[in-house]
């Protein structure tokens, strides 16, 4: 019952296709944007009382764009991440364990889901140091209690030069529900996972392992199968987390749509804990319908892999993380969104 309405517009009806691309050693990235005119996502007020970053988005020209509900004909654009919440951090704030920006055209009647790694180190508004991006919501609810997405969303925002409309949170608890109630997710691996560190939620250990094959995956395993990055790398991860997604899809399928549809507003009540957005019902509703009709070839999903980021060392605290390659950026935005994905 659970994840419906969370992947209800992200995987119910998308066709999982992430080609992974070979790995590029390449010497570290000088970080200076060329992408499209980027959001000023600073929170402040212009002559009129509208609010940069909440009534209007910004350009760097001055001009300003206006952030309205979904008109039906314009892209709309969400951003979906996963909180690494345990079972007693529940008032706390938390990282992201996992994002997908997921972007509808209903001009060109097509879907885009991009799968941005949780170390890709970027500029988060009002840091004045660059950080991992699974860092920007904990640091908007350090901030402010209810600030994490909107800072999740202007730092994605103001690091692809797209702009993010909505958000869609949820913590483990919707993904192991939900596949469980499906009667499970199949997956298919080419290699061995034999995580013997991967988490528990009571900051012990669970070990993992699933040999190549072919597998159908409960909703326990399907988590430890979309979290775990012991052995490999998060470029590998996102490939596994979509997935999840597409297995999802496959399930949900053979479903009645309706039927599903309908279950959205106890959905809501029920998951009031463990799933957070700014859409409302009327919005849910009109995005899933619209995306239930995409041609499968008008859908397209990537992983920001490797040609597009690569690995790197900070001086400061010798931290691991993936410097964005940020020339190469803009070809992979276009591939997944269309040309047109600039605000």
């Amino acid at each position: 019952m659970i994840s419906v309405f969370a992947f209800l517009i992200v995987a119910m009806f998308v066709l999982a296709r992430a080609p992974q691309s070979a790995r590029i050693v390449m010497t570290p990235a000088v970080l200076t944007p060329i992408l499209p005119t980027p959001v000023d996502a600073r929170n402040e007020f212009i002559a009129d009382g509208r609010r940069v970053g909440v009534d209007v988005l910004k350009l760097d020209d001055g001009s300003v764009i206006e952030i309205a509900p979904w008109d039906g004909r314009t892209r709309y654009t969400i951003i979906v991440a996963g909180l690494d919440r345990r079972d007693d951090q529940s008032n706390e704030p938390v990282r992201t364990d996992s994002l997908i920006l997921v972007s509808i055209d209903p001009a060109a009647n097509s879907i885009g889901l991009l799968s941005i790694p949780r170390d890709l180190w970027v500029e988060i508004p009002g840091q004045e140091e660059r950080d991992r991006i699974n860092r920007a919501y904990f640091l908007g609810e350090v901030r402010a209690t209810g600030g994490g997405a909107r800072l999740l969303q202007q730092t994605v925002s103001w690091n692809l030069g797209m702009r993010v409309h909505n958000y869609v949170l949820v913590d483990f608890k919707v993904l192991v529900d939900f596949v469980d109630l499906l009667g499970g997710v199949e997956v298919t691996i080419d290699y061995t996972i034999n995580d013997e560190r991967y988490p528990d939620n009571n900051y012990g250990y669970d070990p993992f392992y699933l040999e190549p094959g072919r597998h159908t995956l409960d909703g326990e395993d399907a988590l430890r199968f979309a979290r775990t990055r012991h052995g490999n790398n998060d470029v590998l991860r996102a490939g596994r987390q979509q997935q999840v997604i597409n297995g999802i899809r496959e399930r949900a399928l053979s479903l009645n749509f309706l039927q599903l549809i309908g279950q959205i507003p106890a959905l809501l009540t029920s998951l009031s804990e463990h799933l957070k957005t700014g859409l409302d019902i009327q919005q849910i509703v009109q995005l899933a319908l619209f995306a239930k009709d995409v041609e499968a070839d008008n859908i397209q999903m990537r992983v920001m892999n490797f040609e597009y980021v690569e690995e790197y060392t900070t001086e400061e605290y010798q931290q691991q993380v993936l410097i964005p390659i940020v020339e190469r950026l803009p070809a992979l935005l276009s591939e997944t969104f269309g040309d047109d994905y600039a605000p």
